[in-house]
């Protein structure tokens, strides 16, 4: 079957199309009601169907005979650690851990908050949430303490499961004092505090309020699965709100697992018995989607690695990963590459290791510019497929459907759409927009089985965030548009188009064109008020290592770049070379505040961001260049 037939399928054929999909999971019910309406009038899947999400993960494998195959691979450069767990090993933990949960008092529908570091434990942590129906959310660890605050009081966990630390390279960040002032600050009180005291530093445990980890596992009972309805909550998952509050993700049990089976074999391509690494943390929704729940539903081998790309030792830490484990399909966002790229600009560090057994080189979480991509091709010499989705969606919304036919890459698109989704450009007049022309990206309801059915106890938040702007449509918040052949351009969030006299410009195009320079490992365009043109793009631009350059030759070349390409209008002139850019610590760039910084408008540094000292040094560094604001100050100064 051809993507063009199984895209066409879904489309006109949905009911029979997802009902199909379906069957490659294990009900303990199948589902006859397959799409329906609940109360609040939003779309759920399979509504009276029942399964375990736990069950799917782990047990069918045991019980069809794979369960010595290798689950899970735990590779820690940062403590020098390799374990490695089959599927009987997997369960074993995860259903004596159930019984720890169960003990405590956790129960189907109960919250439990985890907010701790990438090691196998948190995976056990997710599985034995989902043993006994209860509801996970998991917290990035190192999250800021009022942040994770805000979750406690929002999800109400009845148990916390958390680690003495995490590590960051060669860094040991404890966790107890960030959890004791969250608990101070939330209204919610939490009784209960399972931790996993790690070697690099002790907890200083609570009498009657904290267990340790290893203790009270070794002496549970082990507990079956508990069956659930497909719309059930698996978990909730924080994301940035626009109200400084966090808005709670809801993903149920029966949509999500088909939709994660059905991403794994058509867009992914892996099969079971594979080795799939996603380079992530189980603390974004590509670490539960893709760490965790696809690959072990499908019956893979998943990567749980605890590193990053440089540092741990060196650039060539991934290439290293994939030689050993035998990974075919690996993916990571184009951040990633980018580090790698300024440490290692030739691809030295490949040379050492044989990676022949990749297959797949898969890209999202941001914008790939083409420069990264087409870099990343060079030095793998695999297919790199850039695709496109969000924590609402849980999986690819587009995507190149490797398991279906490998369709050419279109450098700057994201792919094709992913079979389910009716994605429109919408103008502001909720016209579908030609080929060539750039509309809101739009998702026709009802969405397909995995994506948010709500936000964990707002359903009208749900509908006023993401169903009123578009009426029968999803919006997702970026823009873009759909060439003649059907590929699909993500130009970026909508506020990212700027207004400079008139015309609107995308930052996103210009970062396309920034990026390309032979200097340039990384960069971010903004657009600051000017008192003439309304808008104008600055460029702030990390230079590779070793690179002899000033920054006015930089900038000279930048700007001579920039109107070439997209003409005198883009107006842009200024280009800033620093040392790093504020991001959050999954990596993406905090854009937005940095145009409050320059506007000097205050903002809530969100607890997602890496470093706050960068968010000051930006600061200084726009003040120091008389960047928006602040060149209307200078202007003010006597003698400016």
């Amino acid at each position: 079957m051809t993507y063009s037939e199984l895209y066409q399928k879904s489309m006109a054929e949905p009911l029979a199309f997802w009902q199909e999909q379906a069957q490659a999971i294990d009900w303990y019910r199948f589902p006859k009601k397959i799409l329906s309406q609940d109360r609040h009038g939003l779309w759920r899947w399979y509504a009276d169907g029942l399964l375990n999400t736990c069950y799917l993960a782990l047990d069918r494998h045991v019980q069809a005979g794979r369960g010595e195959q290798t689950a899970l691979i735990y590779d820690s450069p940062v403590t020098q650690t390799l374990e490695r767990y089959s599927y009987r090993q997997l369960q074993d933990e995860t259903a004596r851990f159930a019984g720890v949960l169960q003990q405590m008092g956790v129960k189907k529908g109960d919250r439990v908050i985890i907010y701790m570091s990438l090691v196998p434990q948190v995976v056990v942590g997710m599985l034995a949430c989902a043993r006994l129906g209860a509801v996970h959310s998991v917290v990035f660890g190192g999250f800021a303490a009022h942040e994770l605050a805000l979750r406690i009081d929002d999800a109400k966990p009845k148990v916390i499961l958390t680690a003495s630390a995490g590590i960051e390279f060669d860094k040991i960040i404890p966790y107890q004092p960030v959890l004791e002032n969250a608990l101070r600050e939330a209204r919610h009180k939490v009784k209960t505090c399972i931790v996993l005291q790690r070697p690099v530093h002790k907890w200083q445990l609570k009498a009657g309020r904290d267990h340790d980890w290893l203790q009270v596992q070794a002496s549970a009972q082990p507990v079956d699965p508990v069956p659930v309805k497909a719309t059930d909550p698996l978990y909730i998952l924080y994301t940035s709100g626009t109200t400084g509050k966090p808005k709670g993700i809801v993903r149920d049990n029966g949509g999500h697992a088909v939709a994660l089976r059905f991403s794994m074999r058509y867009i992914y391509d892996t099969q079971p018995g594979e080795v799939y690494w996603a380079a992530s943390d189980v603390g974004w929704v590509v670490g539960h989607s893709y760490i965790v729940y696809g690959p072990l539903i499908t019956g893979c081998t998943t990567v749980l690695y605890e590193g990053k790309p440089v540092r741990t030792p060196d650039a060539g830490a991934f290439w290293r990963v994939i030689s050993e484990h035998q990974v075919k399909t690996f993916f990571t966002a184009p951040t990633a590459f980018r580090a790698i790229k300024k440490e290692d600009p030739e691809g030295l560090f490949k040379e050492k290791y044989d990676i022949s057994c990749l297959k797949y080189q898969f890209l999202a979480g941001e914008r790939c510019d083409v420069a990264t991509l087409e870099w990343a091709q060079q030095l793998l010499g695999v297919p790199v497929i850039d695709h496109w989705w969000q924590t609402e969606s849980g999986y690819p919304m587009l995507a190149n459907p490797a398991g279906v036919e490998l369709l050419p890459i279109k450098p700057g698109s994201a792919g094709k759409p992913v079979p389910g989704f009716d994605i429109q450009m919408l103008d502001e007049n909720f016209e579908s927009q030609p080929a060539g022309v750039e509309g809101a990206v739009c998702i026709r309801l009802p969405l397909p089985p995995g994506c948010l059915p709500s936000l964990w106890k707002a359903p009208d938040r749900f509908k006023e965030s993401y169903l009123s702007a578009f009426p029968g449509y999803y919006f997702t918040g970026d823009g873009g548009y759909v060439d003649a052949d059907g590929y699909v351009f993500i130009t970026g969030r909508i506020d990212d188009v700027i207004n400079v006299a008139g015309h609107r410009l995308s930052t996103a195009d210009m970062e396309e064109i920034v990026a390309t320079h032979p200097a340039v490992a990384e960069c971010a365009v903004v657009g600051v008020l000017d008192s003439l043109k309304g808008q104008v793009p600055v460029g702030f631009v990390v230079l590779k290592s070793g690179v002899q350059v000033s920054e006015k030759q930089v900038q000279e070349e930048l700007a001579a770049m920039v109107r070439e390409r997209l003409g005198a209008i883009a107006c842009f002139k200024q280009a800033v070379v620093t040392k790093r850019l504020p991001k959050t610590r999954s990596g993406k760039i905090l854009r937005k505040i940095m145009r409050h910084l320059a506007e000097q408008k205050p903002f809530s540094p969100p607890g997602t961001i890496e470093d706050m000292a960068v968010l000051e040094e930006m600061e200084n560094l726009m003040a120091d260049h008389h960047i928006g604001a602040w060149q209307q100050e200078a202007k003010a100064k006597p003698g400016s």
